[in-house]
Protein backbone atom coordinates (compact mmCIF):
# COMPACT_ATOMS: atom_id res chain seq x y z
CA UNK A 1 0.00 0.00 0.00
CA UNK A 2 1.31 3.55 -0.75
CA UNK A 3 -0.30 7.09 0.04
CA UNK A 4 -0.50 9.81 -2.07
CA UNK A 5 -1.83 13.00 -0.59
CA UNK A 6 -4.99 11.52 0.72
CA UNK A 7 -5.57 8.82 -1.91
CA UNK A 8 -4.88 5.09 -1.03
CA UNK A 9 -3.79 2.62 -3.07
CA UNK A 10 -3.90 -1.10 -2.57
CA UNK A 11 -3.18 -4.48 -4.94
CA UNK A 12 -5.52 -7.29 -3.45
CA UNK A 13 -4.20 -9.77 -6.41
CA UNK A 14 -2.21 -9.30 -9.57
CA UNK A 15 -0.70 -11.17 -12.34
CA UNK A 16 1.39 -10.73 -15.79
CA UNK A 17 -2.29 -9.98 -17.92
CA UNK A 18 -4.94 -9.49 -14.70
CA UNK A 19 -5.08 -7.65 -11.61
CA UNK A 20 -7.37 -6.58 -8.85
CA UNK A 21 -6.59 -3.11 -6.80
CA UNK A 22 -8.49 -0.84 -4.27
CA UNK A 23 -8.23 2.59 -4.28
CA UNK A 24 -9.59 4.92 -1.16
CA UNK A 25 -9.95 8.62 -1.45
CA UNK A 26 -11.63 9.00 -4.85
CA UNK A 27 -14.92 9.58 -6.44
CA UNK A 28 -17.00 7.48 -8.95
CA UNK A 29 -16.15 10.71 -11.61
CA UNK A 30 -12.23 9.85 -11.10
CA UNK A 31 -12.67 5.76 -11.71
CA UNK A 32 -15.28 6.33 -14.63
CA UNK A 33 -12.23 8.81 -16.56
CA UNK A 34 -10.08 6.24 -15.74
CA UNK A 35 -11.68 2.55 -16.99
CA UNK A 36 -12.91 5.23 -20.11
CA UNK A 37 -8.83 6.01 -20.29
CA UNK A 38 -8.13 2.38 -20.24
CA UNK A 39 -10.82 1.55 -22.70
CA UNK A 40 -10.73 4.55 -25.38
CA UNK A 41 -6.90 6.30 -24.53
CA UNK A 42 -4.13 3.71 -24.16
CA UNK A 43 -2.88 3.11 -27.27
CA UNK A 44 -1.67 -1.04 -28.80
CA UNK A 45 -0.54 -2.15 -32.14
CA UNK A 46 -2.97 -3.26 -34.34
CA UNK A 47 -3.60 -4.58 -37.98
CA UNK A 48 -4.84 -1.80 -39.81
CA UNK A 49 -4.23 -2.65 -43.28
CA UNK A 50 -4.33 -5.98 -45.30
CA UNK A 51 -3.30 -6.63 -49.12
CA UNK A 52 -3.96 -9.80 -49.99
CA UNK A 53 -2.66 -11.26 -52.72
CA UNK A 54 -3.92 -14.49 -53.01
CA UNK A 55 -7.13 -16.19 -51.18
CA UNK A 56 -8.88 -18.73 -52.58
CA UNK A 57 -10.33 -20.33 -49.04
CA UNK A 58 -14.34 -20.17 -48.41
CA UNK A 59 -13.63 -16.57 -46.82
CA UNK A 60 -14.18 -13.22 -48.43
CA UNK A 61 -11.14 -10.86 -48.68
CA UNK A 62 -12.51 -8.35 -46.08
CA UNK A 63 -14.09 -11.45 -43.59
CA UNK A 64 -10.39 -12.46 -43.60
CA UNK A 65 -9.12 -8.94 -43.36
CA UNK A 66 -11.08 -8.43 -39.87
CA UNK A 67 -9.85 -11.57 -38.76
CA UNK A 68 -6.63 -10.67 -38.30
CA UNK A 69 -6.86 -7.41 -37.76
CA UNK A 70 -8.53 -8.58 -34.37
CA UNK A 71 -5.66 -10.49 -33.37
CA UNK A 72 -4.36 -8.49 -30.32
CA UNK A 73 -0.15 -8.37 -31.03
CA UNK A 74 2.05 -7.58 -27.90
CA UNK A 75 2.99 -3.91 -28.01
CA UNK A 76 6.59 -2.38 -26.75
CA UNK A 77 5.40 -0.06 -23.70
CA UNK A 78 8.31 2.82 -25.32
CA UNK A 79 6.04 2.80 -27.82
CA UNK A 80 2.69 3.30 -25.58
CA UNK A 81 4.89 6.31 -24.19
CA UNK A 82 5.93 7.89 -27.62
CA UNK A 83 2.20 7.69 -28.63
CA UNK A 84 1.01 9.79 -25.53
CA UNK A 85 3.61 12.52 -25.80
CA UNK A 86 4.06 12.60 -29.49
CA UNK A 87 1.05 10.68 -31.03
CA UNK A 88 1.54 12.01 -35.02
CA UNK A 89 4.95 10.81 -34.82
CA UNK A 90 3.67 7.01 -33.53
CA UNK A 91 1.52 6.17 -35.60
CA UNK A 92 3.66 6.48 -38.88
CA UNK A 93 5.66 3.05 -37.24
CA UNK A 94 4.46 0.06 -38.97
CA UNK A 95 5.12 -3.28 -38.86
CA UNK A 96 4.97 -5.75 -41.57
CA UNK A 97 3.48 -9.42 -40.70
CA UNK A 98 3.69 -12.10 -43.70
CA UNK A 99 0.94 -15.24 -43.94
CA UNK A 100 1.76 -17.40 -46.61
CA UNK A 101 0.22 -20.96 -46.49
CA UNK A 102 -1.02 -23.42 -48.59
CA UNK A 103 -3.06 -27.24 -47.86
CA UNK A 104 -0.79 -29.42 -49.86
CA UNK A 105 -2.06 -33.44 -49.01
CA UNK A 106 -4.56 -32.17 -46.15
CA UNK A 107 -6.94 -29.60 -44.95
CA UNK A 108 -4.75 -26.95 -42.58
CA UNK A 109 -6.27 -24.80 -40.37
CA UNK A 110 -4.49 -21.27 -40.37
CA UNK A 111 -4.00 -20.24 -37.04
CA UNK A 112 -1.90 -16.51 -35.67
CA UNK A 113 0.81 -18.23 -35.09
CA UNK A 114 1.21 -18.28 -38.94
CA UNK A 115 1.90 -14.94 -39.24
CA UNK A 116 5.64 -13.90 -39.34
CA UNK A 117 6.18 -10.71 -38.08
CA UNK A 118 9.60 -8.53 -39.54
CA UNK A 119 9.72 -6.91 -35.48
CA UNK A 120 9.96 -10.28 -33.16
CA UNK A 121 8.46 -7.79 -29.98
CA UNK A 122 5.04 -6.93 -32.16
CA UNK A 123 3.98 -10.79 -32.59
CA UNK A 124 0.50 -12.30 -31.75
CA UNK A 125 0.21 -12.54 -28.32
CA UNK A 126 -1.11 -16.27 -28.55
CA UNK A 127 0.26 -18.46 -31.70
CA UNK A 128 -3.76 -20.22 -31.30
CA UNK A 129 -5.65 -18.06 -32.37
CA UNK A 130 -8.05 -19.48 -35.28
CA UNK A 131 -8.23 -17.51 -39.04
CA UNK A 132 -9.56 -19.73 -41.33
CA UNK A 133 -9.37 -23.12 -42.60
CA UNK A 134 -8.26 -24.44 -45.92
CA UNK A 135 -9.24 -27.27 -47.93
CA UNK A 136 -6.85 -29.41 -49.65
CA UNK A 137 -5.34 -27.46 -52.80
CA UNK A 138 -6.49 -23.73 -51.15
CA UNK A 139 -3.80 -21.29 -50.40
CA UNK A 140 -3.55 -17.94 -49.17
CA UNK A 141 -0.70 -14.98 -49.48
CA UNK A 142 -0.78 -12.05 -47.61
CA UNK A 143 1.02 -8.81 -46.26
CA UNK A 144 -1.02 -6.96 -42.91
CA UNK A 145 0.35 -3.92 -41.57
CA UNK A 146 0.44 -2.98 -38.04
CA UNK A 147 0.10 0.28 -36.18
CA UNK A 148 -0.70 1.52 -33.20
CA UNK A 149 -4.25 3.12 -32.37
CA UNK A 150 -6.38 3.23 -29.60
CA UNK A 151 -10.02 2.05 -28.54
CA UNK A 152 -11.70 5.39 -29.36
CA UNK A 153 -10.64 4.33 -33.19
CA UNK A 154 -11.50 0.70 -33.28
CA UNK A 155 -12.02 -1.88 -30.71
CA UNK A 156 -9.28 -3.68 -31.97
CA UNK A 157 -6.73 -1.12 -30.30
CA UNK A 158 -8.35 -1.88 -26.96
CA UNK A 159 -5.72 -3.19 -24.80
CA UNK A 160 -8.23 -4.37 -21.73
CA UNK A 161 -10.76 -7.33 -22.10
CA UNK A 162 -12.28 -6.27 -18.86
CA UNK A 163 -11.78 -2.76 -17.48
CA UNK A 164 -14.33 -2.52 -14.60
CA UNK A 165 -15.12 -1.27 -10.79
CA UNK A 166 -17.34 -1.07 -8.01
CA UNK A 167 -17.76 0.49 -4.51
CA UNK A 168 -16.50 -0.86 -1.91
CA UNK A 169 -19.16 -2.94 0.17
CA UNK A 170 -20.52 -2.36 3.43
CA UNK A 171 -21.99 -5.63 5.30
CA UNK A 172 -22.86 -5.16 8.09
CA UNK A 173 -25.46 -7.76 10.25
CA UNK A 174 -27.88 -6.16 12.97
CA UNK A 175 -27.06 -9.03 15.41
CA UNK A 176 -29.94 -7.86 17.83
CA UNK A 177 -32.41 -8.50 15.03
CA UNK A 178 -30.62 -11.24 13.22
CA UNK A 179 -32.87 -15.14 13.79
CA UNK A 180 -30.04 -17.02 12.40
CA UNK A 181 -32.27 -18.06 9.84
CA UNK A 182 -29.21 -18.21 7.62
CA UNK A 183 -31.71 -17.18 4.39
CA UNK A 184 -29.06 -14.61 3.03
CA UNK A 185 -26.45 -18.00 3.37
CA UNK A 186 -28.20 -19.72 0.81
CA UNK A 187 -29.21 -16.96 -1.77
CA UNK A 188 -25.77 -14.94 -1.90
CA UNK A 189 -24.22 -15.55 -5.17
CA UNK A 190 -21.23 -14.60 -4.00
CA UNK A 191 -20.26 -16.33 -1.20
CA UNK A 192 -20.27 -13.54 1.01
CA UNK A 193 -21.57 -15.34 4.28
CA UNK A 194 -20.95 -18.25 6.46
CA UNK A 195 -21.87 -20.11 9.77
CA UNK A 196 -19.76 -19.71 12.91
CA UNK A 197 -21.09 -22.24 15.29
CA UNK A 198 -25.14 -20.95 15.43
CA UNK A 199 -23.97 -17.36 14.29
CA UNK A 200 -24.05 -16.10 10.83
CA UNK A 201 -21.17 -13.80 10.11
CA UNK A 202 -19.52 -11.53 7.21
CA UNK A 203 -17.08 -13.95 5.78
CA UNK A 204 -15.81 -12.07 2.65
CA UNK A 205 -17.48 -8.76 2.33
CA UNK A 206 -14.93 -7.82 -1.04
CA UNK A 207 -17.05 -10.37 -3.23
CA UNK A 208 -20.19 -8.58 -2.70
CA UNK A 209 -21.76 -7.30 -5.58
CA UNK A 210 -24.86 -4.99 -3.97
CA UNK A 211 -27.59 -6.92 -5.35
CA UNK A 212 -29.41 -6.59 -1.97
CA UNK A 213 -30.51 -10.46 -2.99
CA UNK A 214 -29.53 -11.09 1.08
CA UNK A 215 -31.62 -8.32 2.03
CA UNK A 216 -34.68 -8.84 0.55
CA UNK A 217 -34.31 -12.08 1.83
CA UNK A 218 -34.07 -11.29 5.94
CA UNK A 219 -37.80 -10.83 7.36
CA UNK A 220 -36.25 -9.34 10.12
CA UNK A 221 -34.22 -6.54 8.30
CA UNK A 222 -31.25 -7.35 9.96
CA UNK A 223 -29.08 -6.50 7.18
CA UNK A 224 -27.66 -3.77 5.78
CA UNK A 225 -25.71 -3.52 2.45
CA UNK A 226 -24.32 -0.95 1.14
CA UNK A 227 -21.38 0.54 -1.11
CA UNK A 228 -19.06 3.54 -0.36
CA UNK A 229 -18.46 5.88 -2.90
CA UNK A 230 -15.23 6.81 -1.80
CA UNK A 231 -13.23 3.93 -2.04
CA UNK A 232 -13.42 1.80 -5.50
CA UNK A 233 -12.36 -1.38 -6.63
CA UNK A 234 -11.00 -2.16 -10.09
CA UNK A 235 -11.02 -5.08 -11.94
CA UNK A 236 -8.48 -4.86 -15.08
CA UNK A 237 -7.64 -7.56 -17.50
CA UNK A 238 -5.88 -7.07 -20.06
CA UNK A 239 -6.15 -8.54 -24.13
CA UNK A 240 -2.14 -9.36 -23.79
CA UNK A 241 -0.70 -6.84 -25.95
CA UNK A 242 0.39 -5.08 -23.03
CA UNK A 243 0.71 -6.01 -19.12
CA UNK A 244 -1.24 -5.47 -16.31
CA UNK A 245 1.22 -3.08 -14.76
CA UNK A 246 1.72 -1.20 -18.20
CA UNK A 247 -1.70 -0.80 -19.11
CA UNK A 248 -2.48 0.86 -15.17
CA UNK A 249 0.44 3.59 -15.52
CA UNK A 250 -0.55 4.37 -19.32
CA UNK A 251 -4.11 4.97 -18.09
CA UNK A 252 -2.69 7.40 -15.21
CA UNK A 253 -0.39 8.99 -17.74
CA UNK A 254 -2.98 9.38 -19.89
CA UNK A 255 -5.36 11.64 -17.19
CA UNK A 256 -2.28 13.13 -16.53
CA UNK A 257 -1.82 14.79 -19.47
CA UNK A 258 -5.25 15.52 -19.78
CA UNK A 259 -5.38 17.54 -16.85
CA UNK A 260 -2.29 19.56 -17.85
CA UNK A 261 -3.75 19.99 -21.42
CA UNK A 262 -6.73 21.48 -19.38
CA UNK A 263 -5.36 23.61 -17.21
CA UNK A 264 -3.13 25.04 -20.18
CA UNK A 265 -6.27 26.07 -22.02
CA UNK A 266 -7.74 27.33 -18.77
CA UNK A 267 -4.76 29.68 -18.58
CA UNK A 268 -5.06 31.14 -22.00
CA UNK A 269 -8.90 31.52 -21.67
CA UNK A 270 -7.87 33.61 -18.65
CA UNK A 271 -5.16 35.58 -20.78
CA UNK A 272 -7.72 36.63 -22.81
CA UNK A 273 -10.43 37.92 -20.59
CA UNK A 274 -7.98 39.76 -18.69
Amino acid sequence: MFLVQDIKVEIIEADKYYGKFKVSGINPAIANAFRRALLAEVPTMAVDEVVILENTSALFDEILAHRIGLIPLKTDFDLVEEYIEDRESAIKKTVSLILEIEALDENVTVFSGHLKSEDPHVVPVSDSIPIVKLAKGQRIILEAFARLGCGREHAKWQPVSVAAYKYMPMVEIIYEKCDNCMKCIDVCPKDVFDLTGNKVIVKKPMNCSLCNACVEVCSTNALLVKGDETTIIFNIETTGALTFEEVVLAGFDILAMKAREFKKSVRELIKEKT
